[in-house]
C-alpha cells in the first residue's frame, strides 16, 4: 500500500507534530485534511502545502465538541471521496504534582486527551465500516508507560486511551479497522509553554531532553506514523534515529498483528504534543 492519494485527517494540526506530519505526508502526495482551533495557522499550512503541489484543506476543530470532528470527517469525504486515516493528535497537558489539586486542569485533559480521542473514533467509524477499511492513529505518549511525578493525570489520560485503542482492536475483528498507537518521548513543541506554570521549570524543560519540531525527531515520528498507517513491514524500529534529541530507541516497539485484527490550554492545535520520555509505536492491527 502506497501513500500517494490516500486521504489523512489530522487533529491538532496547526503546529508541532500536527503540522510536521501534515507537511511529510503532503509532500508524499497524500491528501490532508487538517484540524485545530487556530483557522490562521490552518490557512496558512494549507496554503503552503498547495504551493508546494500538494492537497490540503482545512476546517476549525474543537476536539472537545463530537460536531466538529463530525465535521472534520464529512469535510474529507464531500471533497475527497473518503477517509482512510484519522490521527489523533491533539492533546494538552498540565504538569503539576496531584495535592495541587488542579481540579480544572484535570477536567482539560480528560476533555482533550480522552473525549476528544472518542469523538474522532465516533465521527470516523462509520465512514471506515461503510467503506470496508480505515486507521486510526493514535498519539498517545512515553508518559503513560513510564509513570513520574507530576504527570499523574496527564499520563493516566495517555493511558486510557491506550486501553480504549486496545480495547476497540479486541472488538474489531472483521479486518476493517486497523488501530495504530505512537508514544513519543520529549518533544519540543508549544505544549510545554502552556504545560508548566513555573518560568524557571518551563525554560529548564525547553533545554532539556527535547527535540525540535520539523527536525529529526519530527521526521522520526512522522515516518513512524506513515509506515504504521501504510505498511507496517516497511518500518520497522530502526526507522526511529538512534539518538535525536531526547527519542532515544531505547522502549521503542513495533508491534503489528496485521489487519487480520483489525486496532496547556484547550485546544485541538495549540500546543497540543506529547511529552514523555524515550519514544515508541505500537501497532495494533
Amino acid at each position: 500500500m502506497t501513500i500517494h492519494g490516500k486521504v489523512v485527517a489530522i487533529t491538532g494540526a496547526s503546529s508541532g507534530i500536527g503540522e510536521a506530519t501534515a507537511r511529510h505526508l503532503a509532500s508524499l502526495g497524500a491528501a490532508v485534511v487538517l484540524g485545530a482551533r487556530r483557522t490562521e495557522r490552518l490557512e496558512r499550512l494549507v496554503a503552503e502545502i498547495e504551493a508546494a503541489g500538494g492537497e490540503a484543506v482545512a476546517r476549525r476543530v474543537d476536539v472537545t465538541d463530537p460536531d466538529d470532528l463530525q465535521s472534520l470527517v464529512t469535510l474529507a469525504v464531500e471533497r475527497f471521496g473518503r477517509l482512510d486515516v484519522l490521527v489523533g493528535n491533539a492533546g494538552i497537558s498540565r504538569i503539576g504534582p496531584v495535592a495541587d489539586l488542579d481540579v480544572e486542569g484535570w477536567s482539560a485533559m480528560v476533555d482533550v486527551n480522552v473525549k476528544g480521542i472518542l469523538h474522532g473514533i465516533a465521527a470516523a467509524l462509520p465512514v471506515f465500516r461503510r467503506q470496508g477499511n480505515g486507521h486510526l492513529v493514535t498519539v498517545v505518549s512515553t508518559s503513560g508507560l513510564k509513570i513520574v511525578p507530576t504527570q499523574a493525570v496527564y499520563a493516566g489520560t495517555k493511558n486510557a486511551v491506550r486501553t480504549l485503542l486496545e480495547g476497540l482492536r479486541q472488538e474489531s475483528t472483521d479486518g476493517v479497522l486497523r488501530t495504530t498507537s505512537i508514544s513519543p518521548g520529549y518533544v519540543r513543541t508549544e505544549l510545554i509553554d502552556n504545560a508548566v506554570d513555573d518560568p524557571a521549570e518551563r525554560e529548564q524543560a525547553s533545554r532539556g531532553r527535547v527535540g525540535r519540531p520539523g527536525g529529526r525527531v519530527l521526521h522520526g515520528i512522522s515516518v513512524r506514523c506513515l509506515g504504521a498507517a501504510f505498511d507496517a513491514r516497511a518500518f520497522s524500529a530502526a526507522s526511529i534515529p538512534a539518538r535525536a534529541g531526547a527519542m532515544s530507541r531505547r522502549g521503542s516497539r513495533h508491534h503489528d498483528h496485521g489487519a487480520r485484527s483489525a486496532s496547556g490550554d484547550v485546544d485541538s492545535g495549540e500546543g497540543q504534543q506529547d511529552f514523555g520520555g524515550s519514544g515508541g509505536i505500537l501497532d495494533q492491527g
